[in-house]
């Protein structure tokens, strides 16, 4: 099932990794042109542009594209009680957890009445997308609602697709994890056209436009978040999931081969790759994934995945190659499962989030672990981050200068303004030093 890749031998500096790696092949993904009229059809037409794509894409429209906020708490008072347990369990790690990613405000005193302080400011308001599709995410919700409350965002706007089997609403487990946060402003939209409208407001139905949208989608939601980047900031673009497991023959052949089927169940386009340096040890796991991929519920989309030229189990010579080759694959997720493996884990630069050992699966990352799972793929984890609540943030310098402070750096001031032939910047100084005018 999963294809092997023998580069043990291969030395890696004579020519480029980046081409021989394995990924999704994107020549037929890119649906800009398509996205772009699905925004500029909402940004004309308003909700009713939002209940025709509902209609045409969901199979169902809603009564009305915003939700009043009563149905979502009905909806809490219907959820399993083991259910609300575990949401809130979640709730609470991933509180604590994205605490950490607060910056606190810092001064630095440059001279004597020369200060410059350095906050960070949360943005106004944040549309958070949660995904319909071949499941339910209530994970999604927790994951980025959490990141933007803990930042200080005052005001969050939910997006999810309403659902036919629903009554044409959102799914009721949805609305119930959203008022389990106090989110109240829902909107029954998916799709390209839901970021769109939270981009560019939609009047009719009181939805103001938001400052930052985050949150996983299908490709359309993809083309459209990278299409409004720049009129709103946005997470980092979540593709198909991806999972790099480094292992040694000491680890679990079982959880190994557990780990891979895990993420391959998400989408027929989902990667998992392993990389090992023992043979013997790569054909027990090829073994064990190909077993489970067949008994799994979701078998068929598994085993497509499994089976993808985005796949493979990877031999390689050393630990250290095998460090090389998951950083030139930058995953979304990587486990560690080797001798030492927190030490490997530092050696990392490039990976949305790192699992370290044996008992420590980025299934536990998806809902329980406290780290957030909404994390760059297709190799972005190289330049991007996962979601944050730095995400939410943005760092803001206080510039405080006394007359003597600024007096002290006329001179070069001056120097350096008239070198870039911008004497005017060099004058607005100068002028609070003209005699007799001093304050």
């Amino acid at each position: 099932m999963m294809r092997t890749l023998d580069w043990r031998g291969v030395n890696f500096a004579e020519g480029s990794l980046q081409a021989q790696l394995p990924r999704v092949d994107t020549a037929d993904l890119d649906v800009s042109e398509a996205a772009a009229e699905l925004i500029d059809q909402v940004r004309r037409g308003g909700s009713s542009a939002l209940l025709e794509q509902s209609e045409r894409f969901d199979g169902t429209a809603p009564r009305a594209v915003r939700l009043d906020p009563a149905i979502a708490r009905a909806a809490l008072g219907t959820l399993a009680p083991q259910l609300r347990e575990a949401i809130e369990l979640s709730i609470e790690r991933v509180r604590r957890a994205s605490a950490l990613q607060v910056p606190e405000s810092r001064s630095v005193e440059l001279a004597p009445g020369a200060s410059i302080t350095q906050r960070f400011v949360p943005v106004d308001r944040a549309g958070v997308y949660v995904p319909g599709g071949k499941a339910v995410y209530p994970s999604s919700v927790v994951m980025n609602v959490v990141a933007a409350q803990v930042a200080g965002v005052s005001s969050i706007a939910l997006a999810s697709p309403p659902q036919a089997d629903w009554e044409a609403q959102i799914h009721p487990t949805i609305l119930a994890t959203a008022a389990l946060l106090d989110v109240d402003e829902l909107y029954q939209m998916g799709g390209a056209g839901a970021v769109g409208a939270l981009a560019y407001g939609v009047g009719d139905i009181g939805l103001d436009a938001v400052s930052v949208i985050t949150g996983p989608g299908n490709r359309y939601v993809a083309a459209a978040k990278r299409l409004v980047k720049g009129v709103v900031g946005i997470d980092s673009e979540a593709g198909p999931t991806e999972i790099v497991v480094i292992a040694d023959s000491r680890a679990p052949i079982e959880s190994v081969a557990a780990d891979l089927v895990s993420q391959a169940e998400h989408d027929e386009l989902a990667q998992a790759i392993l990389i090992t340096t023992d043979a013997d040890y790569a054909e027990a796991v090829a073994e064990s994934v190909s077993r489970r991929a067949k008994a799994t519920s979701h078998s068929d989309r598994a085993t497509t995945a499994l089976s993808g030229p985005q796949s493979a189990i990877i031999l390689v010579d050393s630990l250290e190659q095998a460090v090389l080759v998951s950083d030139a694959l930058a995953p979304e997720h990587l486990e560690i499962l080797t001798e030492n493996a927190r030490d490997v884990a530092v050696s990392i630069r490039h990976a949305g989030a790192i699992f370290v050992g044996a008992d420590t699966p980025v299934s536990a990352g998806d809902y329980l672990a406290g780290s957030n799972h909404v994390l760059p793929t297709g190799g972005r984890a190289s330049f991007q981050s996962g979601l944050s609540a730095l995400t939410f943030l943005r760092p803001q310098q206080i510039v405080e200068y006394s007359h003597d402070a600024l007096r002290d750096i006329s001179g070069p001031l001056g120097v350096f303004a008239r070198a870039e032939n911008l004497p005017a910047h060099a004058e607005a100084v100068e002028a609070r030093f003209v005699e007799g005018e001093e304050h």
